[in-house]
Order: C-alpha cells, then structure tokens, then sequence
C-alpha cells in the first residue's frame, strides 16, 4: 500500500502546477501555459551552455537543450530577429538528389558537386523553423549533446515546437 500512496503522491506533486495559475513554468516539461499574446518575448541562445531560453517580459518561460553550429561552421551571434516561420521546413542547401522516391545521393550540399542525371534535390526536414540570420535558424533536429550543425540551431522537436508556437516574426533572437 505505501507503494502505491507513493505513486499518487508523485502524480499529484506533478499535477498540482497544472491545474494552478495561467501563465506557469512548470521546469520539469519546460512547458509554457500561456497561450496568449506573443508580445514581450524573446528567444537567448548561449552557445556554451548549448541551451535555448525563451522568456515572456523578463520570466523565464521555457529552455531547451540545444545543438548548435559545429567548429567551421560556426552558428552567427549577435541581436537578431525572427525574419521566418515555417513549421514544415525544409533545407535548400543540404539533403539527397533522389529519383523516383530512390535515394541515389545522400548527404548532400547543393554548392558542392554536381547532381546526378535524372535526380531531384530533397532537402533535409526542419521542423517548426524560425530563421533568424540568412539560411540559419532554430528547428528540430539532433540534439547529441556537442555542438553539431551546419550553423543552425537545433532543439528536440517537442522543445521546437513551443519555441515556434510561442513567438512570431519579430521577436528578438539572442545567440552569446
């Protein structure tokens, strides 16, 4: 029996700051409860915790783990903005050429090489993309706990999709 009360406790130890509160963190999920005005958010990068912050006003709101730009292909830092969302996403640099629904080039970059006869490219997915300077942005991906993109910042795909959820084109990106 005290295994089960047990069980119940961390249930409701769990549901308790659902169930309280319009506008909670609960640090746990990292979820955002608040699903009303975008305004007043901003999204902070540090690339040497490989963490994403999202904060409404100055509360902060949600993080992610992160993956970014690894050596030689450095994600930019700086005060950026988001210029793009595009929830279904897909990379016009990197990918395979395919034919036919057949693989027949794999890891590509469109700028290196030429594509093979009769092929088509086929980007990379990257979803819930919110771009911020040029081709990068955050987006789901990998996340392998080191710095492991061509630039862009990746977060696991649930994280992802609440950073995009949570913004819109105009909220400022923070990369340090």
């Amino acid at each position: 029996m005290n295994l089960f009360l047990s069980h119940i406790a961390r249930r409701a130890w769990i549901a308790i700051p659902l169930l309280t509160g319009s506008c909670t963190m609960i640090p746990e999920l990292g979820a955002l409860t608040d699903r009303g005005d975008t305004r007043h958010r901003r999204i902070v990068v540090s690339l040497r915790e490989q963490k994403a912050y999202l904060y409404h006003e100055r509360e902060l709101v949600a993080e992610s783990a992160i993956s970014s730009g690894r050596e030689g292909k450095n994600t930019p830092t700086g005060h950026f903005s988001v210029v793009e969302k595009d929830s279904d996403h897909r990379s016009s640099l990197y990918g395979n050429y395919v034919q036919n629904g057949r693989v027949v080039k794999q890891n590509v970059d469109v700028r290196k090489g030429g594509r093979p006869s009769g092929t088509k490219f086929e980007g990379v997915p990257m979803p819930y993309f919110l771009r911020f300077s040029g081709a990068c942005g955050l987006h789901a991906g990998k996340i392998p706990g080191y710095p492991a993109s061509s630039g862009c910042i990746r977060l696991p795909k649930r994280q992802a999709k609440r950073f995009y959820d949570a913004v819109r084109v105009g909220t400022p990106v923070i990369v340090e």
